[in-house]
């Protein structure tokens, strides 16, 4: 009996060596992946090599890559021999239903169940495609779209005493916030919306395609809407902030004013809205399919078969882990009682003299960034 053990796992160890010389012959080829993950617990997309304690998306992305047989094991340590690039760097917390990541790899059989088979549950890869040799997900995407899922009390007015679990958003209120978030079309200097960013630093400026929120919805009996906004491109903070200042005038701590203001040269105080509830939802390669989709070689950069999977995802994955964390840790209810501390009226000058209190702020929002693309 002993011996037939041994037979059979010599037998497995031989015929996983011969998986792998067989996968050592393969040619590598340019590819890209399309990923879906809830980001509760990870410290990001990004892998920080050296930064063990940090656990990141692409930690488990890459041991994945390497058991599979997809990428040699020196490729894992150094990733740019596999040519790696990611569409977005998602931030602590952030989750993603349509990330992009492109890397060279040896396309073995079933690759994709495979990869799948050593990854948790939380993160999937939903496809696969073949690009250009030269193609890098991060300079040829030329747009992104992110969705901000938040319980709607966020929007009741300060004066009003709102029991969370009963309010409900009326049309009127719905309306002026779609009217606020309107407001955010086009080109504009967003330094106030980021950090280290001067007013006169060229990259501030941004463009953002639609911005607008969703009708409500009850989940868990808490009322929760979702806000989506398509832009260009993202910096640290962005998005937060943009939705953190709109709740801001919507609740009546700010003046519909401080909006054009804050595209000024002066500092303004901006507040920094939770990163739980943002997911980078969809990579928009509009150009490339246009020069490369349909050459006859490569395939649209489009992902309409794979929907499914994705909406399956997020209602598995993503939305219960948003909500059920507002519920335990009441993220939104309790940055909302941050807000007052913010200043909305004060000018560069008197914003100085009044750090302590800003610093006070910044120390109960959380210093984590969120998960908008920064350059």
């Amino acid at each position: 009996e002993e011996n037939g053990h041994q037979n059979k796992r010599l037998k497995n160890d031989a015929d996983e060596e011969d998986a792998e010389d067989q996968n050592k012959k393969l040619p590598k080829r340019k590819i890209v992946l399309l990923m879906a993950y809830s980001g509760k617990g990870y410290h990001g997309m990004q892998r920080n090599v050296g930064s063990s304690q940090f656990k990141t998306i692409e930690d488990d992305l890459v041991s994945a890559l390497v058991q599979s047989g997809c990428i040699p094991e020196n490729h894992g340590e150094d990733m740019k021999k596999m040519s790696f690039q990611r569409c977005a760097r998602t931030d602590k917390g952030v989750s993603a239903a349509g990330q992009i990541v492109s890397l060279k790899v040896r396309l073995i059989d079933d690759i994709l169940e495979k990869i799948n088979n050593h990854l948790p549950s939380h993160i999937r890869i939903l496809g696969l495609k073949r690009v250009t040799g030269g193609f890098n997900s991060k300079n040829k995407c030329d747009a992104r779209t992110y969705s901000y899922m938040l319980p709607t009390f966020a929007f009741a007015h300060k004066d009003h005493d709102v029991q969370e679990e009963l309010y409900r958003l009326d049309r009127e209120t719905l309306e002026r916030v779609n009217n606020l978030l309107a407001c955010y079309k086009g080109t504009h200097n967003f330094h106030n919306f980021t950090s280290q960013k001067g007013p006169r630093d060229p990259s501030a400026k941004r463009y953002i395609m639609e911005m607008y929120c969703g009708e409500p919805f009850i989940r868990e009996n808490v009322e929760f809407a979702v806000i989506t906004v398509k832009g260009q491109s993202f910096m640290m903070h962005q998005i937060r902030k943009m939705i953190g200042l709109v709740i801001a005038i919507v609740k009546g701590y700010a003046a519909e004013s401080i909006m054009e203001r804050s595209w000024g040269e002066e500092k303004v105080d901006v507040p920094k809205a939770p990163g739980l509830g943002l997911v980078l939802e969809k990579v928009h390669f509009e150009k490339y399919n246009r020069r490369f989709g349909n050459d006859g070689l490569h395939e649209p950069l489009e992902w309409t078969e794979e929907e499914e999977k994705i909406a399956v995802f997020k209602e598995q994955y993503i939305y219960p882990t948003i909500i059920n964390t507002e519920r335990e840790e009441k993220s939104m209810a309790n940055w909302l009682n941050t807000l007052p501390i913010h200043d909305f009226n004060s000018s560069a000058v008197e914003m100085q003299t009044n750090n302590k209190n800003s610093k006070k702020s910044s120390d109960l929002e959380g210093s984590d960034g969120c998960g908008d693309d920064s350059d």
